[in-house]
């Protein structure tokens, strides 16, 4: 199972919000490249990087500070926030983004959906699925839909997506443990490949989520535990090596 370190883009810089809310962050590194190289040297594989800005206004806002990562590193990274044509996918992937993750835009234009998977592989395009009291939330988690995280994720699939990053927005950021029977469920009823995200606090919540790794949960995203020392990314990997 891979733990994949989150970095958070708001005005260039590494933060983390609470929950989602814009009123709810901690800025963590002016200098998000080498935070990336911190987390390559601890040994993380993989690198979850957001836009948060994009995800507001539903454009691109931070590609400097996403090129700088990518200059940093040799690991892949995955990329979200405010991406909502081909156009901005194709961009990405030039630059070398490994994974796209579309979320808002798989209810607003599903088709795009299809259409990405199509032109660019389903290795590439991944579905966030971001899901408060179970229902998914759309535009930087400002309002959600009715519709189950489950029911898009089926959805999703039948339009060629492979892989879902679950993300309990109630627990994100707030070091409450993840949402164990709800990241399950999404993964026994949809046959996808599940990335855990939201509310990992320290080493116990790495080994319940790993748990998981039978039901086709790969992957696990964590952030406010790592920066706040609650989880030593070394730690963490070496569970997932068990």
């Amino acid at each position: 199972m891979l733990v994949i370190p989150a970095i958070d883009l708001r005005n260039g810089k590494c933060v983390r919000l609470v929950e989602g809310r814009l009123d709810r962050e901690t800025v963590y590194s002016d200098d998000p490249a080498e935070m990336a190289r911190r987390w390559e040297g601890a040994g993380a594989r993989f690198l979850h990087l957001v836009d948060l800005d994009g995800a507001f206004a539903g454009k691109p806002q931070n590609r400097r500070a996403i090129e700088d990562i990518l200059r940093a590193v040799a690991i892949p990274a995955e990329l979200g926030g405010g991406i909502r044509d081909t156009e901005t996918i194709s961009a990405y992937l030039d630059i070398g983004i490994n994974r796209v993750i579309l979320g808002t835009v798989a209810i607003s234009n599903p088709s795009l959906v299809e259409e990405a998977c199509r032109k660019f592989g389903s290795e590439r395009i991944v579905l966030g699925v971001d899901a408060k009291d179970g229902m998914a939330a759309i535009h930087g988690w400002d309002s959600t839909v009715t519709k189950t995280a489950i029911e898009l994720a089926l959805e999703m699939k039948q339009l060629g997506i492979r892989r879902v990053i679950y993300t309990d927005i109630k627990r994100d950021g707030t070091l409450m443990g993840p949402n164990i029977e709800s990241t399950k469920e999404l993964a026994l009823k949809t046959g996808l490949a599940v990335i855990a995200s939201g509310g990992i606090a320290g080493p116990d919540d790495i080994r319940a989520v790993r748990e998981l790794e039978p039901y086709g949960v790969d992957s696990v995203i964590t952030g406010k535990a790592l920066y706040d020392g609650r989880l030593d990314l070394a730690e963490a990997l070496r569970i997932c090596q068990e």
